[in-house]
């Protein structure tokens, strides 16, 4: 499902490439700022590109969704993300796609920011792996066949854990 994007074009304090997805032209933006302020980059962009929000897909983690765990959502609320309420705020709605990446809860009370910054345990990278290439896919899945489509086939339970993780490789972060 690899597009091959590579983001190297810096423009609105992020980092962009494009691509055609699924026949569909594409333009990846992530944004430089931290999270708290990663709203306005989205803004900009949508604004650059003409796009109104329900034309964005945003890919982020979400703490409440079990490793592995992918969601498709059409809107709503932060439920606590730092870098989706910034969005909302930035575009003045809720209103606009998403894709939440389960990375699960953080084990006693860390700080959430640094434990969804961090690296996976050696024993989570083959489940975080596969989950990061099941997102590409539902990416994919997004564009091609719609937001409906990609709902009934990604908003369903984790493949059962198990295998046990690949000694950290690709672990660079939740």
């Amino acid at each position: 499902a690899g597009a091959g994007v590579t983001c190297r074009r810096r423009r609105f304090d992020s980092l962009s490439g494009t691509a055609i997805v699924a026949g569909v032209p594409v333009t990846l933006v992530v944004p430089q700022a931290s999270m708290n302020l990663s709203g306005e980059p989205v803004r900009a962009w949508l604004t650059h590109l003409g796009l109104l929000p329900d034309r964005l897909l945003v890919v982020h983690d979400d703490i409440d969704l079990p490793l592995g765990r992918l969601r498709v959502v059409r809107e709503g609320g932060h439920a606590g993300h730092k870098g989706v309420r910034a969005i909302q705020e930035a575009l003045g709605t809720d209103a606009f796609p998403r894709l939440r990446l389960g990375v699960g809860r953080p084990p006693g009370k860390p700080e959430t920011a640094e434990y969804v910054l961090g690296a996976f345990a050696p024993e989570e990278a083959e489940r975080a792996e596969a989950m990061i290439a099941r997102a590409a896919e539902g990416v994919c899945l997004v564009l091609g066949e719609g937001l409906t489509a990609a709902m009934n086939r990604l908003n369903v339970r984790a493949p059962a854990e198990g295998a046990g993780g690949a000694e950290g490789e690709g672990a660079e972060g939740r």
